[in-house]
């Protein structure tokens, strides 16, 4: 029988943690932050030309990050947008450095 997690137990804050985690958990979701990190905002063709990814693959993981709040989108057709959201990005950087200190 599979064990059950009580997840009253967890705190808001290491909900919070866990969804930034999953978020990184691959190298592509890391090379994209990186990317828009060391820049303003870029489009998601401009990003396509940069990653060795198809761009259906691009997309779910821009989805990813998006949906844990670490980027955000301005879609504007035919061209879609993608920036760090920095709020969201800071709290990451200080809860993943509470769990790695």
């Amino acid at each position: 029988m599979p064990s059950t997690i009580n997840t009253d137990y967890f705190t808001e804050e290491q909900e919070q943690t866990a969804r930034f985690a999953k978020a990184l958990g691959h190298p592509v979701r890391i090379a994209i932050l990186e990317l828009l990190n060391s820049q303003s905002c870029c489009y998601h063709g401009d990003m396509a030309n940069e990653l060795p990814i198809a761009k259906s693959t691009l997309s779910q993981h821009l989805k990813e990050l998006k949906e844990a709040g670490l980027i955000k989108g301005d879609i504007t057709p035919p061209t879609t947008k993608y920036c760090i959201n920095r709020e969201n990005f800071n709290l990451a950087k200080s809860l993943l450095n509470k769990v790695l200190k």
